[in-house]
């Protein structure tokens, strides 16, 4: 079977993924549990189940998305009829992250199978037992020249990157994103990068600040911080910022309890480097809230940072853990000012009312962002998510996902019936003539 032309193919292999995925869902939340504490909720909700909302949607979308698409021809060409055929791009590799290790990995698989790509797969090393199941679920749902995965660490990777790729999609750091497009520029290479930066979330006074707690504690501490989306650090007006702080303590308790460590629901950190690494970012006389921590458990409380330096260690990359600084500012500029500052973030947030987010919206540029809330608008397939500059290029989800893993190839049928002589040579005595005609087009 072609699976690079066969549409029907892709979407049977395509529901036997679906079926071996809901069959062995239960293994697979318990292989992120064991992998770094993910709870059961957290892992159906952002990993299981939005693996298998885009396999449904992609099966029942698919004879539609792979259609011919007619366009308007253009009057130059009158007469004629044109096309957008889609076709893949051919062989692809997809390298995966730790921080969602199931979603991350399967949803660019799905895409690519859908557009007729045969896969390369490389998991992430840090999450072994996610990437185990990976690797036998895909196993006994494809043959090997179809979606192959591949294990290991760096230098896998590495490795996988010195071959010649029809496309590449990376999900990961800036640092290593910049390793990837150098690797693919050698073989002018398409890819989708997807990466990350320092999400601003900017709380107005007139937010509704209980609740803006509320979905900021969520949003952030999801994960454990983990998440390449979540509020990096917080700007909140000075007139409201002591309540705030009050109200972000409360919500933490409320999610976790007084201590989080004890909590169920409150993963821990990937391993030791990165547990190092974040530990080194506190500033302990800075701490408002939290900084407890556990090498053994790999365990870092959430913790509240109060106005660091713009130049300390915590406000210069993007922090991927449970660690919020709390900036203030008192005017808009003093936001631009610290925005500014940073390469344009993969997120932006904006809490309070109508005329102060349309605002943040419109004066910044960022990937994906969302008002009055924070993480949701990756929960909508039907919006495009990816970063702009340092913070990704190219974006998938839905339709998205399979029109990055098409070509788009346009074709203009041209009738026979009529050849107007107007194009051809010698156009010595035809150049005011189409002059005319051509201000008319």
């Amino acid at each position: 079977m072609n699976f690079q032309t066969d549409v029907q193919f892709r979407k049977k292999v395509l529901t036997q993924l679906l079926h071996h995925i809901a069959t062995r869902e239960t293994e697979i939340l318990s292989a992120l549990q064991k992998d770094f504490g993910k709870p059961a909720f957290e892992g159906l909700v952002t990993e299981t189940f939005i693996v298998t909302s885009e396999l449904k949607k992609t099966i029942k979308n698919l004879n539609r998305w792979a259609r011919p698409q007619r366009v308007w021809p253009s009057l130059l060409n009158f007469p004629s009829t044109d096309w957008i055929y889609r076709e893949p791009y051919g062989k692809v590799l997809v390298i995966a992250p730790w921080n969602y290790p199931f979603q991350l990995a399967m949803c660019p698989l799905i895409a690519a199978v859908a557009a007729g790509n045969s896969v390369t797969l490389k998991p992430s090393e840090l999450t072994p037992h996610t990437a185990a199941l990976i690797a036998e679920i895909v196993r006994i749902t494809f043959s090997p020249n179809h979606v192959e995965v591949y294990q290991g660490g760096a230098e896998v990777s590495q490795k996988l990157l010195t071959h010649r790729w029809d496309y590449i999609f990376f999900t990961g750091s800036v640092a290593v994103g910049k390793l990837v497009a150098k690797a693919a520029a050698e073989h002018l290479t398409p890819v989708t990068l997807e990466l990350g930066g320092k999400n601003p979330c900017i709380i107005d006074a007139t937010a509704n600040l209980a609740l803006a707690a509320r979905r900021i504690v969520w949003g952030k501490f999801l994960n454990a911080g983990q998440t390449c989306i979540a509020p990096d650090y917080l700007l909140i007006q000075n007139k409201v910022k002591t309540r705030f702080i009050d109200l972000l303590k409360t919500e933490i308790e409320r999610a976790y309890g007084t201590n989080p460590k004890q909590s169920p629901d409150f993963p821990r950190i990937i391993n030791d480097k990165n547990w190092s690494r974040l530990l080194d970012l506190i500033d302990t006389d800075k701490i408002l809230y939290g900084g407890e921590s556990d090498a053994a458990e790999r365990y870092l409380a959430p913790t509240l940072i109060d106005e660091p330096t713009l130049e300390s260690a915590v406000m210069q990359d993007e922090i991927f853990g449970p660690i919020l600084p709390i900036l203030s500012y008192e005017t808009e500029d003093e936001i631009a000012t610290v925005i500014s500052r940073y390469e344009k973030p993969l997120s932006l947030y904006a809490f309070g009312n109508s005329g102060f987010t349309r605002k943040m919206m419109k004066r910044f540029s960022f990937g994906n962002g969302s008002i009055n809330d924070t993480v949701v608008q990756f929960g909508n397939a039907r919006l495009p998510f990816g970063g702009v500059g340092h913070s990704g290029m190219g974006a998938y989800h839905g339709r998205y996902s399979f029109e990055t893993f098409s070509h788009r190839k346009p074709i203009v049928k041209k009738a026979n019936w009529l050849d107007l002589p107007m194009r051809y040579a010698p156009y010595s005595d035809k150049f005011t003539t189409i002059r005319k005609l051509l201000k008319w087009l």
